[in-house]
């Protein structure tokens, strides 16, 4: 997958869409930066980066992921994949697409469909957290980093494997919290669909942003 690395941006994941737009790269490609000023996240919510930290975005073509992968769990199936990179840390995946250390989120993702492709995008607050948030526990090597996750991606492991491993986790961290219809619920009660929806109080809950 070519990687095309840039010193500033507003945004990888607006900058790739835009470009695959405009038909100026196609997939496979992926956009890097340390510094990216105007992030997005879900729910219309800005992603705080600041200089140093890690910005990713990648584009796939839907038919080259696992035949298996549901396109609503597309932001589950790559942020797990991308916290097994983070080997050695204490990091946890909170449904569906944000990275926490305890009780504080240390990284966020999200994913749109940009006709047949698929666009994610991965930030990570490796040196640097604003206040109320966590940077990871673990030194980063970039490079390290990235190669790690493409590879991961590459191997193209299937929904039901990544599933399965999420849905232990996910039964280990009961007690946080959702967004449905605006409102912030508690998902104690909720439990995961093989789709990895959530369904909680009776309706499904999906994770693509």
């Amino acid at each position: 997958m070519e990687i095309v690395f840039f010193k500033e941006l507003p945004s990888t994941q607006k900058q790739l869409i835009e470009d695959l737009k405009r038909k100026k790269v196609t997939p496979p490609i992926a956009y890097f930066t340390n510094f990216q000023t105007a992030g997005i996240g879900s729910r219309g919510n800005s992603w705080i980066g600041q200089k140093g930290n890690f910005f990713l975005s990648i584009a796939l073509f839907k038919k080259d992921l696992p035949s298996d992968l549901p396109l609503v769990s597309i932001a589950l199936y790559f942020t797990f994949l991308f916290k097994e990179c983070l080997k050695g840390s204490k990091v946890w995946l909170k449904w569906p697409n944000d990275l926490y250390l305890e009780d504080k989120k240390c990284g966020g993702a999200i994913s749109n469909l940009v006709g047949e492709s698929v666009v994610y995008g991965v930030g990570l607050n490796t040196l640097f957290a604003p206040k109320g948030f966590a940077k990871i526990d673990i030194p980063i090597d970039d490079k390290e980093l990235l190669e790690c996750f493409l590879a991961s991606i590459q191997q193209k492991p299937a929904w039901k494997r990544i599933f399965s491993k999420y849905k232990i986790e996910f039964n280990q961290h009961n007690s946080f919290y959702t967004h449905l219809d605006g409102k912030k619920v508690a998902v104690k009660d909720a439990r995961l669909a093989e789709d990895g929806a959530l369904i909680l109080n009776g309706e499904r809950i999906y994770s693509l942003r």
